[in-house]
């Protein structure tokens, strides 16, 4: 399987990387941008490289599009030289299939990705979604680019995207925010900055593994460690006083409304 990648940023060095520690041969990927530096990075992990996207397209039976939302449109429309015959995989936040086939030829494969920043680490997550052009070896493919940056999921509906979005698209950010208070109220409470970072990143790597590997819910999973009148329950009692919950739900509803947002500011014409 022959690939391109449209745009040579983090994320496409990082599938690039996935790819090739893999065992995808280097010689049968090629990475495109305007940036110099960008196509030295990608050129630094042993694969082609080209100033010109067509070129770049003209040999690959899959397409990666992975450019910023605000240039997705003058970028695929320049893409002249490519076919029906290419898989398209655009992970370009916010762009809908109606915009990515409007730009393409007709019948173009088409799967559409939501990935998140933990896949610059090989940690992704991602969703998948594919339009009626996609067949299963298609499918194939699109799983093989993106398992290479950590897991994937399909979802039935476009829409579900920009659900996707709001949990794991962003997602990061929050946990993000969580551990920097937690890490700062640690050094209120005495501890050194490392200390309280070592303890706060261990705490989280750790419950999320907890939470990956066990069969009881996440709830359960808190109340198995909320002791009664103990000191979990006077931290959670708080969060409760000062709704942290709802303003966790508000949060990912904003998330959902500013993606289907962004569909309309940077999608057709």
């Amino acid at each position: 399987m022959t690939i391109a990648f449209i745009g040579a940023g983090n994320m496409a060095i990082s599938l690039i990387r996935g790819l090739l520690e893999t065992g995808t041969a280097p010689t049968t990927i090629i990475a495109a941008d305007p940036s110099q530096e960008q196509r030295t990075k990608a050129a630094n992990l042993g694969i082609k490289t080209s100033e010109d996207n067509n070129t770049a397209i003209r040999q690959a039976e899959v397409v990666v599009i992975a450019v910023k939302p605000q240039i997705a449109a003058d970028v695929v429309k320049s893409l002249d030289s490519i076919t029906p015959q290419q898989l398209v995989i655009s992970i370009a936040a916010g762009i809908n299939l109606e915009s990515l086939q409007s730009w393409l030829p007709n019948n173009q494969p088409i799967v559409r990705c939501m990935p998140n920043t933990p896949a610059l680490v090989g940690a992704g997550m991602t969703a998948l979604y594919a339009n009626a052009a996609v067949n299963p070896a298609h499918r194939s493919a699109a799983e093989r680019v993106l398992e290479a940056a950590g897991k994937v999921i399909w979802v039935k509906e476009e829409s579900m995207l920009d659900a996707v979005t709001a949990v794991s698209g962003s997602g990061p950010a929050y946990f993000f925010l969580l551990m920097e208070h937690m890490i700062k109220a640690g050094t209120e409470l005495g501890l050194d900055a490392q200390t309280s970072k070592t303890l706060t990143l261990q705490t989280a790597y750790g419950a999320a593994l907890m939470a990956q590997e066990a069969t009881e819910s996440v709830a359960t999973l808190r109340e198995n460690v909320t002791s009664p009148a103990g000191t979990t329950e006077a931290a959670l009692n708080k969060m409760l006083e000062q709704h942290v919950p709802k303003a966790v739900v508000s949060a990912l509803h904003a998330a959902h409304q500013r993606s289907i947002e962004l569909a309309k500011e940077f999608g057709k014409p």
